[in-house]
């Protein structure tokens, strides 16, 4: 068990690590972390006037349902790539300072939950404008928000693994995430698709995240029993996998490094 104040050094160690990540990413910005408000704003303007047309029959509220997706499509894809390099980033802290590798992941991962903060100053706003007005069911987001979050987590262990070894898992996870993306439902309605396609979105973690998202804020609906299972059972088994993937392989990892 850790002591007290190594509990004390290990989240101020992560701390750091998350400012200085905030910094570095808006060090040459000068509307810093607004772009965090902005861009998702007129990214759903741009995407509403491109999609509105064709789902308006299909979609009540399409800006919103588009940000809901979108939000935490980019928490999650922002977490993953970022810890995927968290490592090798800082080969040179891990030579010099005594601090777990799981802690460099969860400093990147917790950078990206940072920016999904201010992103949602965005999406409430957006809510006002469009007078979706919030249910009690409401108060569950920040549980989908913890799962998603160790469904990252997960991925991004595993990943800071493989990239140490194969460091083109990096290009080829690119282009993983743009086939996960469209399998996600960001931006049109699961209903239009064929029956074996909405089982296959269905099975996606990802779309479950959005999915309860939108049922909680959009909707005002507690989401379906089936929906909770997948993001509890996602976020539990992803994180657990590659937590033991990390630690099975993390005194190789400085050999490669």
């Amino acid at each position: 068990m850790k002591s007290r104040k190594e509990r004390r050094q290990y989240f101020f160690a992560i701390r750091q690590m998350v400012a200085r990540e905030v910094k570095r990413k808006y060090a040459r910005s000068y509307l810093g972390v607004v772009w965090s408000v902005l861009n998702p704003l007129l990214t759903m303007a741009v995407m509403s006037m491109i999609f509105s047309t064709i789902f308006k029959r299909s979609i009540e509220n399409f800006p919103i349902y588009y940000l809901t997706g979108s939000i935490f499509w980019q928490l999650f894809s922002g977490a993953t790539q970022s810890a995927m390099t968290a490592l090798v980033d800082n080969k040179t802290l891990l030579l010099k300072v005594k601090l777990t590798k799981q802690t460099f992941v969860i400093a990147r991962v917790f950078t990206a939950l940072t920016n999904f903060g201010y992103t949602c100053i965005a999406y409430a706003l957006m809510l006002l404008v469009f007078r979706i007005r919030p249910s009690v069911y409401i108060l569950l987001f920040p549980i989908d928000v913890l799962f998603m979050l160790l469904f990252s987590l997960g991925i991004g262990m595993a990943l800071c693994i493989l990239y140490v070894f194969f460091a083109d898992i990096k290009y080829l996870y690119s282009v993983l995430l743009t086939l996960w993306m469209y399998l996600s439902a960001v931006f049109y309605p699961v209903d239009n698709l064929s029956l074996s396609m909405q089982k296959i979105v269905s099975a996606n973690p990802v779309y479950a995240y959005i999915r309860f998202a939108r049922d909680v804020v959009l909707y005002g609906s507690m989401p379906r029993q089936e929906v909770w299972l997948q993001i509890s059972v996602w976020g539990v088994l992803s994180f657990a996998a590659g937590y033991l993937i990390l630690r099975k392989y993390e005194n190789l990892v400085m050999q490669r490094i």
